[in-house]
């Protein structure tokens, strides 16, 4: 099936035109570390990576963000989950107080935190009977995503508050990778939507949530800003698989920060790696995961420093 018109076109534009990463920046990471044998490892390229994303020799990261965004589904009450407006505004207040763990690793670890409220009090469709959103909907929301990078961070987790998306992820994940979903709504979604799959974009405003959606518009918003990109959960998951169906170089700007449940067939489909596993039902594997690109950064900073003191003395 094609587009089904015009608020999409643009969202459709950007991501089919997304800015090359630099990779000049990460051959002279790799140069730092040269000289430091097999040591590097996964630091080299995880600093290489992020020099790439953000077009900085010196992969320093300087001001890491984690977006949290907050939705809820008309498939709730069959999940078995009666009050989602309330359980998800309680949640928000709890990280709006500082009284949830992520909200304190946050702030003992230097990294900012947002959460966006994607009009809680109104659930997207129930995805078993209906689209969950309509296109204008979807391209708003998408839109709203990348306008939440506004802060200018140079790292940026994306994650949600908590799995209520985790049947429209389930979901849209197999529907756009071909693969066989694992919750028993979810095969009943891909089912009811089956001959309207083929575009990404119709797949993610009939299977998705607002969540995902943002989450897709910010993935797109931050390769064009030089943003890198941390991917915290299966809905993130989700929106990053919209991106490589629209670009399938769309996503060098990212990593995984944990599976979230994804499996490592979906994770190597899109060339992901993850850099923690926890599982954990918050994000704080995506916390953790920032202070590890932090470090590489640190270190590939130092390499390159002691290779100019080492050359100025010889």
């Amino acid at each position: 099936m094609t587009a089904t018109g015009l608020p999409f076109d643009d969202i459709r534009n950007l991501a089919q035109n997304m800015p090359p990463l630099d990779e000049s920046a990460a051959a002279k990471v790799h140069t730092a570390f040269a000289g430091y044998g097999e040591r590097g490892g996964r630091f080299e390229d995880v600093a290489a990576w992020f020099a790439a994303a953000t077009g900085r020799s010196t992969p320093l990261v300087t001001k890491p963000h984690l977006a949290l965004f907050a939705a809820t589904h008309g498939i709730a009450s069959r999940m078995g989950n009666g009050q989602p407006v309330a359980a998800a505004l309680q949640r928000m207040e709890e990280i709006a107080s500082g009284a949830a763990v992520v909200s304190q690793l946050c702030a003992a670890n230097n990294v900012g935190l947002n959460v966006f409220d994607l009009a809680l009090e109104v659930p997207v469709g129930n995805i078993l009977e209906e689209a969950a959103l309509d296109e204008r909907g979807c391209a708003a929301t998408m839109a709203f995503g990348m306008e939440a990078l506004a802060n200018g961070p140079d790292l940026v987790c994306l994650s949600t508050l908590d799995d209520a998306s985790r049947v429209s992820a389930d979901a849209l994940t197999a529907a756009l990778l071909s693969g066989e979903a694992e919750d028993d709504l979810a095969r009943e979604a891909i089912r009811q939507h089956s001959d309207h799959l083929s575009d990404p974009l119709e797949a993610l405003r009939r299977l998705g949530g607002r969540e995902i959606s943002a989450m897709a518009g910010a993935i797109i918003a931050a390769r064009t800003q030089n943003i890198a990109v941390l991917l915290d959960g299966n809905a993130a998951v989700a929106a990053a698989a919209v991106v490589h169906r629209l670009n399938d170089r769309g996503l060098q700007h990212c990593m995984v920060a944990d599976t979230g449940g994804c499996s490592v067939e979906v994770l190597d489909r899109l060339g992901l790696t993850p850099l923690v596993s926890l599982e954990a039902s918050d994000p704080l594997a995506g916390v953790l995961a920032v202070d590890i690109v932090r470090s590489a950064g640190a270190v590939a900073a130092a390499q390159a420093d002691m290779r100019t003191r080492t050359a100025k003395a010889s």
